[in-house]
């Protein structure tokens, strides 16, 4: 039994490079063929001078592209990553002028161009090797059964070691192609990882592109960001002026009526001055009662007095439905995180509330990695989820402003499960 390991392992090892011989074979001959691509390349370059110059040096670039986006795919599968294309954006309405442009000036093509060059050679040898290899370790392993029917005058050599002329020497051309093959399956796998790497490495993007990539990345989403913040931060003035305008203004202007009426029949008719009077204290108990309320859809009283936690749990309280909370915060976050936070988390319990037909609510605050999580769960109906225009979304664009993110799971049935995260740093 401790034999069939080893000759199973070896046996699924040279059916794993066999697959490898059609692959490599493929590349060998597609490494001579780029040398066809880059003097295309070049011959289109040196008509530039002439008005086909242009349109011919776009197909050239164009097609090297495609011979390189063949390379990329195949060393992305050997290497079992994904080789990036590195290239500059052409917009489809360019002018041929623009294209050609842009195509000269990415530095991409030139590495192309200096990959086609390395590829005729590089390639070549690799690949060849993992080609010959076996097919002259089985030559050598078939030697004992036919060399005996060469003529007498016939020299067989063995790479220049030792000639083929009896059988103790055939059996030696044997054993010498066993080694070949076993050095075939060491030496496969190096040598593909070999050629991909060279490709990725001409191929791929820089590490410079990728950082300019991370940080072009990074600026669409600050920028997206800010417009969603000043995108909230307008809709929340034009709330408060709409509140301001319906409710405690008025209110006070009812109340300055109503003083103003009293002033004028104070002395006539006493008894209507002081219903009037009445009327407008209560008329400024709705105005101030009115501006609380707006102060609380700002900046909540307790989130300001008691932190995230004590507000969190005074809205779980004050909710129709049991809410089992949950806080672990080692400290308290910035106020702007805070104030986020925490409308997000009663926007959630009030969609709970409304929609959610549950009969259990809960509720996860805790921070871990430089980031405040939140979870909202609960045992009701589901099939909540965020589209453009509802509560949700607008959680998911608040958070936004902070780089937080906003997840929902709510499949028919239920649970419902809103996740929040937003990094921040903890003041202790």
């Amino acid at each position: 039994m401790t034999v069939v390991g080893p000759q199973i392992s070896l046996v699924t090892r040279m059916t794993t490079r066999l697959r490898l011989v059609p692959v490599a074979l493929g590349l060998a001959v597609a490494s001579q063929l780029g040398i066809a691509v880059l003097v295309f390349v070049v011959v289109a370059a040196a008509l530039i001078p002439l008005w086909i110059g242009v349109p011919a040096v776009i197909a050239a670039v164009a097609l090297s592209r495609r011979f390189a986006d063949l390379h990329r795919s195949v060393a992305g599968s050997l290497l079992g990553r994904e080789v990036p294309r590195p290239y500059r954006p052409i917009r489809p309405d360019d002018n041929w002028v623009t294209r050609f442009r842009v195509a000269a000036s990415d530095p991409a093509t030139w590495r192309d161009l200096s990959w086609l060059l390395a590829n005729a050679v590089v390639g070549l040898f690799c690949n060849v090797l993992v080609v010959s290899l076996p097919l002259g370790g089985l030559f050598y392993l078939t030697i004992p059964l036919w060399w005996w029917r060469l003529p007498a005058d016939f020299n067989l050599d063995i790479v220049g070691l030792w000639a083929v002329n009896s059988a103790p020497s055939a059996l030696g051309a044997a054993v010498f192609g066993v080694a070949q093959l076993i050095f075939w399956v060491w030496l496969t796998p190096r040598l593909m990882w070999l050629n991909a790497t060279v490709i990725a490495g001409l191929l791929g993007p820089t590490e410079t592109a990728v950082e300019n990539t991370q940080l072009t990345t990074r600026v669409a989403q600050l920028s997206e960001s800010r417009a969603v913040s000043v995108d909230t931060h307008s809709a929340e003035l034009r709330r408060i002026e709409r509140d301001l305008h319906d409710g405690a203004q008025a209110r006070l202007v009812a109340l300055g009526m109503s003083l103003g009426m009293a002033e004028e029949t104070v002395d006539d008719n006493p008894e209507a001055a002081k219903q009037l009077l009445a009327e407008a204290r209560q008329s400024t108990n709705s105005a101030l009662a009115e501006l609380r309320g707006l102060v609380r859809g700002i900046l909540p009283p307790v989130l300001a007095d008691r932190g995230l936690e004590g507000a969190l749990q005074a809205l779980a309280l004050a909710n129709p439905l049991p809410v089992q909370v949950a806080i672990d915060l080692p400290g308290r976050p910035p106020e702007p995180v805070e104030s986020a936070v925490y409308f997000a988390i009663a926007e959630a319990l009030t969609n709970t509330a409304k929609h959610g037909a549950a009969d259990n609510v809960w509720l996860r605050l805790s921070y871990s990695d430089g980031k405040l999580i939140a979870v909202v769960g609960d045992d009701g109906r589901g099939g909540a989820s965020v589209e453009p225009g509802g509560g949700l979304h607008g959680l998911e664009r608040r958070l936004a402003a902070f780089d937080g993110v906003l997840l929902v799971t709510s499949p028919l049935g239920g649970p419902t499960v809103v996740y929040l995260e937003v990094p921040c740093t903890l003041a202790t």
